[in-house]
């Protein structure tokens, strides 16, 4: 065995820390895939990862969270020791600039601002931002976010500063308001033709409110969807396997047939 794997020390954060710095500065050194691998490189590497810790955690499968938590620490440090070759920044400055931020937005706990709950936060962090230099208090929103998990953070941003409805009767007010106006664009049970692209509006207004309305009773919709999307995929493995068990193709069974399976997968 090579001596030179750094040991398992004491069981302190920072000792665990250091080790894991002492690896991959041992690995961006030695390995030859290590060497060649940039920011940009590793960027998508990095979504990866995120999604596969999301996975874990939706799954509940807290030995998964810890392992996906390992590899995401594990590129964070590794963008820091990129930079620190160029002397931009290291891994100290990260996570002093990391808590020096932290210590600025809590003026509630490192201050003697009051608050009275959670969206007085909120609130004041938006107003810090703004201070900060931040020209609108939906910048902080990232471009390339998924579009339904950016709808999201753009309602909490604009409820921070207190564009929000009073409660969820008149959000969900809006959500029958706007399906109402996507039946008449998409003119369900008419026989016009559609404009595609007004309905894909009235659409996305529908879907939006529908976000808002989630976001008023505390369900966080891309879980909620994920969650549908996992049952979806099980029950439909179900159909799957039962259907191969007898024999049988979908492609060649009814829509009746399938419904069988289906139901009985429901109940599992």
């Amino acid at each position: 065995m090579p001596n030179n794997i750094p040991p398992i020390t004491a069981a302190d954060p920072s000792s665990a820390f250091q080790r894991l710095l002492t690896v991959l500065d041992t690995l961006r050194t030695e390995c030859p895939w290590d060497k060649k691998q940039t920011m940009e490189t590793l960027r998508h590497l990095t979504i990866e990862e995120t999604y596969e810790l999301s996975d874990a955690i939706l799954e509940g499968d807290l030995q998964e969270v810890k392992k996906e938590l390992g590899d995401v620490m594990m590129h964070l440090v590794f963008y820091a020791r990129i930079a620190s070759e160029t002397n931009d920044f290291t891994i100290v400055d990260v996570l002093n600039s990391v808590c020096d931020k932290l210590i600025s937005r809590h003026p509630h706990i490192y201050g003697d601002v009051e608050v009275q709950d959670e969206h007085d936060v909120k609130r004041n962090w938006e107003k810090l931002k703004l201070k900060e230099g931040n020209k609108s208090v939906l910048a902080g929103v990232p471009a390339g976010l998924p579009s339904l998990v950016k709808a999201s953070r753009i309602q909490e941003k604009a409820r921070g500063v207190g564009f929000d409805w009073d409660n969820k009767e008149q959000v969900w007010e809006k959500v029958e308001e706007e399906l109402q106006e996507f039946k008449e664009e998409y003119n369900i049970t008419g026989d016009r033709e559609v404009d595609i692209e007004k309905a894909e509006e009235e659409f996305g207004d529908l879907l939006f409110s529908l976000i808002n309305y989630a976001r008023f009773i505390n369900i966080n919709p891309e879980n909620a969807l994920e969650k549908t999307n996992k049952k979806f995929i099980r029950r439909f493995q179900y159909l799957e396997s039962k259907a191969k068990e007898n024999g049988k193709a979908l492609q060649d069974m009814t829509l009746a047939e399938m419904d069988i399976y289906w139901n009985e997968a429901k109940k599992l």
